[in-house]
């Protein structure tokens, strides 16, 4: 008896452990968890509202594009900056401009009258820095010579030299040759008044006699010194200003 009473407890303890596990039960609740500050908290979506939100087309709205940033104001530099700044474009400058070409200085001349020497003057100004005209007085004659002007030809000239004989005066001869060709001369002085002396008697006989300076200028010369940069050569300086010659000249003269 004992033995069929265990039997039918223990049959009858493993169907109500079998129904214990069939019956369905409900998870315990958690307790939720304190959230902490500034941290979003996680909640989860059923699947069915998923599956309802992913049929659903959703237009994406039209965004606005950004607005552009403001440019930011300049700030303005320091003074050594700009000073700094004025040097290097001064330096710059200076750098880009050429060097002034250096000056030259010329004589021209000579011209036989100041007006004539200041047409010049006037005929280069544009390419003259500065100008002057300067006078060379006519140089004192070393000897002077008494003369009858030249004669026609050389019978002429013969001819005039027998009236001058027969006058009661010598020391003479007819000159061959140059400018004076055909001329007589009628004595050669080293000073003037020896000279005015014999000028005077031929004169007082009735001949045509003049002094002539040995070694001396016929007149005053005028020159023109000129500085001038380089804008024009020399040569082409001389051919405008008229002169027949040139001469180099110091700067350091023409002030």
């Amino acid at each position: 008896m004992l033995i069929r009473f265990t039997i039918v407890a223990l049959a009858i303890l493993n169907l109500g452990v079998a129904l214990w596990w069939m019956t369905p039960r409900q998870a315990p609740a958690r307790a939720p968890e304190a959230a902490e500050a500034g941290v979003a908290t996680l909640e989860l979506v059923p699947m069915e509202a998923v599956e309802a939100a992913s049929a659903v087309v959703l237009t994406p709205p039209s965004v606005a594009p950004p607005a552009p940033t403001p440019a930011p104001a300049p700030v303005a530099a320091p003074a050594e900056a700009r000073k700094a700044a004025a040097v290097t474009a001064a330096a710059t400058v200076t750098a880009a401009a050429p060097s002034p070409r250096p000056q030259q200085c010329s004589s021209f001349g000579p011209f036989e009258s100041r007006d004539r020497a200041q047409a010049a003057a006037t005929a280069l100004r544009a390419d003259l820095v500065r100008s002057r005209l300067r006078e060379v007085p006519p140089k004192t004659a070393t000897s002077y010579r008494v003369l009858i002007p030249p004669a026609a030809s050389r019978e002429d000239a013969q001819a005039m030299v027998k009236r001058i004989v027969d006058a009661g005066f010598s020391d003479y001869f007819i000159i061959a040759q140059g400018e004076d060709a055909n001329a007589v001369a009628l004595g050669q002085y080293r000073n003037r008044e020896g000279a005015e002396r014999r000028l005077a008697a031929l004169t007082a006989a009735g001949f045509p006699a003049r002094i002539v300076g040995n070694g001396a200028e016929a007149a005053a010369r005028w020159w023109l010194d000129a500085a001038y940069a380089g804008t024009a050569s020399t040569e082409d300086l001389r051919g405008r200003s008229g002169a027949p010659q040139q001469q180099s000249l110091d700067c350091a003269r023409l002030r």
